[in-house]
């Protein structure tokens, strides 16, 4: 390892031997002697203030101020005249004269931490600093001239925020002349127990214990958890395995007793840049409304099945009505569906209950006229006789032959009368004519054409 990247570690308490993590060290030591602007990425609790400040004392200025600024942190209202100062009088509580922290750093460097989340009014001011190091104080006509070196870091995509109208695209380039990327802990995974070690051991210096440390299957649970909080988050365990832990050695059993998510891990997600055909929003709309569907079908003939049962009537073709219901698809199949398809299919079905419906429904009514005839039927024979005569079944079905043999019960014929009164009532507006006879409207354009009801 090249002796200046190892001072600098010692300096700085880095610890590390991951190549990611020396290239970003080198990077900003070469930088360091100029004036460039610089900025630094990478994710929470990666240390980037820390190569702020290691850019700053390698460089020309660094007898000069220093001072981290963290963006985020200023309320949109008042980041003006924080970084820039301001006139008395210019607002309400202003009651002198202020220098910005630009002013009073003349000559330094300044630390602009989270400087994605500056507000859109104070980029163009920051941007003409940059540019010719002048700025104008709030409330203020005079212009004011500094010299101060610009270094800057930022844990989101920057180049999100220009796409979305968050990030001006000029000022983003005037930033990135020097970019350093700190890799995130997940990516230098054998500087993890390292780190473990040394912030076990400092916290038991300072409160005068012994240290914990792992065993060797608890020390790989450590290495392959992602650390979201990256290097925060591993001082913060150190520091509670400390405390919390009566043996200094921890198995992985404690180890998993004291940090239950120590075995989380990240799945495989659907990326923003995925080249899907329909964005992903829409697609859950789409589920969401392909699915509702079944799901009133299901519930509308669970209705239907209720009725039947408490009025005992008798259904025909009860296994083909039920095997119409449709199945609930796995993970796999709702990846690979194609909604066209489906939509199509979903009509069908919808079609195909609309007409079952029509058929139970006549059954029922015919039923009932069966029913009708005999009660009719029996009344009569009870006034000629005193007592009663049962109708064979001969009988009753002539008897009823014989009641409604001038009624056409073509069940077709019937359906196309009711479609043709239905349209004639609401003056050929089909979808008025298709609520009134409780069908969709797509089902009462497919009989109107299959009828030859067409105007």
């Amino acid at each position: 390892m090249n002796h200046s990247l190892q001072a600098v570690k010692q300096r700085f308490g880095i610890i590390g031997t991951s190549k990611l993590l020396d290239a970003a060290l080198d990077t900003a030591l070469r930088v360091a002697a100029t004036d460039l602007t610089v900025l630094i990425t990478g994710e929470s609790g990666v240390g980037k203030e820390v190569f702020s400040k290691i850019i700053h004392s390698f460089s020309a200025r660094k007898h000069q101020p220093f001072i981290a600024v963290n963006c985020g942190a200023i309320p949109e209202g008042t980041i003006n005249s924080e970084l820039f100062g301001h006139e008395k009088g210019s607002f309400t509580s202003s009651v002198g004269d202020r220098k910005g922290y630009f002013e009073t750093v003349n000559g330094g460097t300044i630390f602009l931490d989270e400087i994605g989340e500056m507000p859109l009014n104070t980029q163009p001011l920051l941007l003409r600093l940059l540019e010719n190091g002048e700025f104008t104080r709030v409330g203020a006509s005079k212009t004011e001239k500094t010299d101060v070196r610009v270094v800057t870091a930022t844990n989101v995509n920057l180049t999100e925020n220009i796409a979305s109208g968050k990030f001006r695209e000029d000022l983003y380039y005037r930033l990135n002349i020097v970019p350093i990327r700190i890799p995130p802990l997940r990516e230098r995974r054998d500087d993890i127990y390292l780190l473990f070690r040394k912030f076990s051991i400092d916290f038991a210096e300072r409160y005068r214990m012994q240290p914990v440390t792992l065993d060797d299957r608890a020390q790989i649970l450590l290495e392959n958890y992602p650390f979201p909080g990256n290097i925060r988050e591993l001082k913060n365990m150190a520091e509670q395995l400390s405390v919390l832990s009566q043996e200094r050695m921890i198995t992985a059993e404690k180890f998993m007793d004291w940090m239950p998510h120590i075995l989380k891990r990240n799945l495989p997600a659907i990326s923003k840049g995925s080249n899907e055909s329909i964005p992903l929003n829409e697609r859950d709309i789409l589920y969401k409304l392909l699915f509702g569907m079944k799901d009133d079908l299901n519930d509308l003939k669970s209705l239907v099945y209720e009725l039947i049962k408490t009025n005992n009537l008798s259904v025909p073709n009860m296994g083909l009505i039920q095997s119409n219901r449709l199945p609930a698809p796995t993970n796999s199949a709702r990846s690979e569906m194609d909604f066209e398809d489906l939509s199509h299919s979903m009509d069908r079905t919808a079609d195909r209950t609309t007409d079952k419906m029509s058929d139970l429904i006549y059954d029922r009514n015919t039923q009932q006229h069966h029913n009708a005839t005999q009660r009719f039927a029996e009344n009569a024979n009870n006034i000629k006789a005193t007592q009663p005569i049962i109708l064979t079944k001969q009988q009753e079905s002539f008897d009823v032959h014989e009641e409604v043999v001038d009624e056409n019960l073509s069940l077709l014929e019937n359906e196309k009368r009711q479609i043709v009164k239905a349209l004639k009532k609401h003056h050929n507006r089909r979808k008025e004519a298709a609520k009134d006879l409780g069908i969709s409207e797509r089902t009462l354009y497919r009989k109107i054409t299959e009828y030859g009801l067409e105007p």
